[in-house]
C-alpha cells in the first residue's frame, strides 16, 4: 500500500488518516501550521511523526492528502518543491485539481478525493466516514488508487469532472446545511405556540429519522407524504394565511419549498395535473 502524508490536520484529515491507518495504510508524517494538531492526529495514528514543514510530508509520502481549509489548497500547494511520480490529492468538495496546477507542473499526478459526508467533529466523522460516497477527480492511475482507498474505508465513489464539482458541493450543501436551516425554521414555528427549542428540535428528529427511511427504502417520489402530496390544496391555504400572520419570514421559503414540490408529487401519482396547477396558483398567489 502507498504510503501517505497529510499536510492539513483538521477535522477531515485527522478522520481520514485515522481510517486509513486502521485499514493498513502508513500514515507517515503529518503538518499543520498549528502544531497542537498534528500532535493530536499523530497520537491517533501509530508511525505517523509530526513533520516540521509541508515539505517533509512531501518528501517522506508516496501519496499526500492536503486537508487544509479550502482556502489554503493553493497556498500550501505552492510552498512546496513536488516531486515527479508523487500523488498529491486535496479533499475540497467545490474546488477541482485545478488548484493543484503548481503539482501537476512540477510532473506529480493530481486528485480529489471528497467524502461525501457531515465533518462536525472528528469523532462523529471517524464514524460517519464509513459507507460514504466519495466524489473523486483524477487521471489514470491515480484513480483507481482513489477506487481502491474509498472500497477500503468502506465506501461507494463516483467519478467527477473538473465542471462538476461546484453542483456536486451545491447539491451537498441542500441536502446537509439547509437540512439543519429547515430544522431550525420548524423548531422557530413551535415556539409560536410556546414549545422552547430544544424541545422542538427533540420531537422532529423522529419524524425526519423517518422521513429518511421513506427516502431510502421507498425513493423519491414514492415516500412522499403531506398536504401537497395529497393535493390538499385547503390546508395549504391555511398554512400560508397563519405563517403570514405568526412568522413572516417564513412564509416565503414555505412557497418556494412547496413549488418545488408539486412535481414531486405529480410523479409519485395521488395529483392530477389540475389539482397540481391549483396549488401552483394558490402558492403563487398568497
Amino acid at each position: 500500500m502507498l504510503k501517505a502524508g497529510f499536510i492539513g490536520a483538521g477535522t477531515v484529515g485527522t478522520a481520514l488518516a485515522v481510517l486509513l491507518n486502521r485499514q493498513g495504510y502508513k500514515v507517515a508524517a503529518v503538518f499543520d501550521l498549528n502544531q497542537s494538531s498534528s500532535e493530536k492526529l499523530a497520537k491517533r495514528v501509530k508511525g505517523c511523526h509530526v513533520a516540521d514543514t509541508s515539505q517533509a510530508v512531501a518528501d517522506s509520502a508516496e501519496i499526500i492528502f492536503i486537508t487544509t481549509p479550502d482556502a489554503a489548497i493553493a497556498g500550501a500547494v505552492s510552498r512546496v518543491n513536488w516531486r515527479k511520480g508523487a500523488a498529491v490529492v486535496h479533499c475540497s468538495g467545490a474546488d477541482s485539481t485545478d488548484i493543484l496546477e503548481p503539482a501537476r507542473k512540477s510532473g506529480a499526478m493530481v486528485g480529489g478525493f471528497h467524502p461525501l459526508q457531515t465533518f462536525a467533529g472528528v469523532e462523529q466523522a471517524i464514524e460517519n466516514i464509513p459507507g460514504s460516497t466519495f466524489a473523486l477527480e483524477a487521471e489514470e492511475p491515480l484513480l483507481n488508487t482513489l477506487q481502491t482507498m474509498a472500497a477500503a474505508l468502506g465506501g461507494h465513489w463516483i467519478e467527477l469532472k473538473a465542471d462538476d464539482k461546484v453542483a456536486y458541493h451545491a447539491a451537498a450543501v441542500f441536502a446537509s446545511n439547509y437540512m439543519v436551516t429547515l430544522v431550525k425554521m420548524a423548531a422557530d414555528l413551535w415556539q409560536t405556540f410556546s414549545i422552547p427549542a430544544d424541545q422542538a428540535t427533540r420531537a422532529l428528529i423522529p419524524l425526519m429519522r423517518g422521513t429518511l427511511h421513506n427516502i431510502e427504502t421507498l425513493g423519491i417520489p414514492r415516500c412522499l407524504t403531506g398536504p401537497i402530496a395529497r393535493g390538499d390544496k385547503g390546508t395549504v391555504d391555511k398554512h400560508l394565511k397563519t405563517l403570514r400572520e405568526k412568522a413572516p419570514a417564513l412564509l416565503f421559503p414555505y412557497k418556494e419549498l412547496g413549488l418545488q414540490t408539486i412535481p414531486i408529487a405529480f410523479a409519485k401519482g395521488k395529483i392530477d395535473r389540475e389539482q397540481a396547477d391549483e396549488l401552483e396558483s394558490i402558492l403563487k398567489r398568497n
